[in-house]
């Protein structure tokens, strides 16, 4: 069971992290293994701040656990660009 759980973060990650660098306009710079690692990471800032603020992220289902991704993709995505400035246009 445990290489489906991995296997499922992988999708999961994997379209959550392409459709966040779709909305926050860096899919031209991503592949898809940089799309899953963002989405992975960005599933487990997602848990991490949902616990902050007291939601239980542990038996919440696939949908739940996808905007969580989703949600802390873009979170990632958005800091990325703060710091490396990409985000700003250049006159």
């Amino acid at each position: 069971m445990l290489g489906i759980g991995i296997i499922a973060w992988i999708i999961i990650g994997g379209l959550a992290g392409w459709i966040a660098s779709k909305i926050m306009k860096t899919d031209a710079q991503q592949g898809i293994i940089l799309n899953i690692v963002v989405g992975v990471i960005g599933g487990l800032l997602g848990g991490f701040l949902l616990k902050i603020f007291g939601v239980d992220v542990e038996g919440a289902g696939w949908i739940f656990s996808f905007v969580t991704c989703l949600i802390g993709a873009c979170i990632l995505l958005f800091l990325v660009k703060l710091v490396t400035g990409r985000g700003r246009t250049r006159v």
